[in-house]
């Protein structure tokens, strides 16, 4: 990347940083997920002093509470931080005098893209490091606290996988609305009817390829039934938990159940199929990378062909 083209590019991360940071509606997230993150530290100490029990120290607090923000939290993150990256541009006609500077509309899309991940890097920094220091204020020492960074790596994942969708849609149809409207009505969708499709079919192994939780197995145990250990969920948006996993357990192996509703509930008590954790998290990985890579391409293409009208 010559010179002027990397000087022209960190001008437009620069122009979209500075856009980010005025945007009410991300300090209004970072409040709220701060604000459950305190409630997850505060409600344990509150219920201690109500119930005159003292607060017992959990050495795995931070780890567990890594990634709960979850599915629904990754997908709010990602349409706050993107919904009018592009779109807002059109929608206030400042597309216009950007599109007038010397630089091109991939070097735009790019930029917006890296912006998108340094603001959701920088909010997801603080809010692991305030569960670290607040947990173990709270919990006393922690264990594992070396895997925090695997558990912001999984969750940047998860939320970029959205914002590359979002931000297709908006470049797209030019409108936040329906760029916001479009994402939800392609996240509820998905798991509705991939959902119905895994229980009446039995194919659950389909809800491991969409942009949410994936199927649920159960890690298996010496002892018990096939489906009595803890369960785990094989999606994108498990990827920070089962890194986690695979991490401090390489060897696990998961049973998922083949239930089919139609042929009655014994069946999932009676039949199962197993994974390791090592290919679980490689497959959420590979497709989680292919649904950034391919709707990346999607919004930089709606970008190019966009007309432009003063």
């Amino acid at each position: 990347m010559s010179e002027p083209v990397l000087y022209r590019f960190m001008a437009i991360v620069r122009y979209e940083l500075l856009w980010n940071v005025r945007k009410k509606k991300v300090l209004g997230l970072l409040i709220l997920v701060f604000s459950l993150a305190t409630l997850s530290l505060a409600l344990p100490v509150a219920l201690s002093s109500i119930y005159d029990r003292p607060l017992s120290a959990d050495p795995d607090h931070v780890i567990n509470a890594g990634a709960f923000l979850g599915e629904v939290g990754f997908f709010l993150v990602a349409i706050v931080i993107s919904m009018n990256s592009v779109s807002g541009e059109f929608e206030s006609g400042t597309i216009v005098p950007l599109l007038s500077k010397p630089v091109s509309r991939t070097t735009i899309f790019v930029g917006k893209l890296c912006a998108a991940l340094v603001t959701l890097s920088a909010a997801y920094a603080l809010l692991f490091l305030y569960l670290a220091v607040g947990g173990t204020v709270v919990f006393g020492p922690q264990n594992n606290l070396d895997l925090v960074p695997v558990l912001f790596a999984g969750s940047i994942a998860s939320t970029f996988v959205w914002v590359a969708i979002v931000m297709a849609i908006g470049s797209a149809s030019k409108s936040s609305l329906t760029a916001a409207l479009g994402a939800f009505g392609i996240w509820l969708g998905l798991s509705l009817v991939t959902g119905i499709y895994g229980a009446f079919s039995g194919e659950t192994w389909i809800l491991t390829y969409i942009p949410g939780g994936g199927a649920t197995g159960y890690i298996a145990q010496a002892s018990g039934g096939p489906f009595s250990g803890p369960a785990v969920r094989t999606g994108i948006a498990s990827i920070a938990d089962n890194l986690v996993t695979l991490v401090l357990h390489p060897s696990t192996v998961i049973n998922f159940p083949q239930v089919d509703i139609l042929a009655g509930v014994t069946r999932a008590s009676a039949q199962f199929y197993t994974e390791s954790i090592s290919y679980v998290v490689m497959l959420s990985v590979i497709v989680a990378a292919v649904y950034i890579v391919v709707f990346s391409l999607i919004g930089w293409f709606a970008l190019k062909r966009a007309q432009i009208t003063e």
